[in-house]
């Protein structure tokens, strides 16, 4: 499954890839897209930090160790990642929100955070 063409961006424009390299997304697919059974909502795509790494994992979402068997790479900065929305947030609230690439951030983000922050994270170009 890959982005279908009404898959929204934040932007409300189509949704672009997030990696293929590490390969991303809840249907890895590279793709922030979603559907019902995603209940994580893994809809932001992050370029992780250290900082945002190691945050994850002292609270308990290691993001870093290798995971085989569920097509798990593990994670290095700089590295670009399908976040879960509420990791995000919980990661911006403690002040180690990674950047975000607003073009392959799926626009279910907004039910959990505004457009305002997500833009004071943008990557750019």
């Amino acid at each position: 499954m890959t982005a279908r063409d009404d898959d929204r961006n934040v932007l409300g424009g189509r949704l672009a890839p997030c990696s293929m390299s590490p390969r991303t997304g809840f249907f890895r697919d590279g793709c922030c897209n979603t559907g019902p059974d995603d209940v994580g909502l893994h809809v932001v795509c992050a370029q992780v930090t250290r900082e945002f790494l190691a945050f994850a994992r002292r609270e308990g979402n290691d993001l870093v160790t290798p995971v085989p068997e569920f097509g798990f790479p593990g994670l290095a900065p700089g590295d670009r990642w399908c976040v879960c929305a509420g990791w995000w947030r919980r990661a911006y609230e403690a002040g180690v929100a990674p950047p975000v690439v607003l073009e392959a951030t799926h626009e279910e983000t907004l039910a959990v955070i505004p457009l305002s922050i997500l833009e004071e994270h943008a990557v750019r170009g």
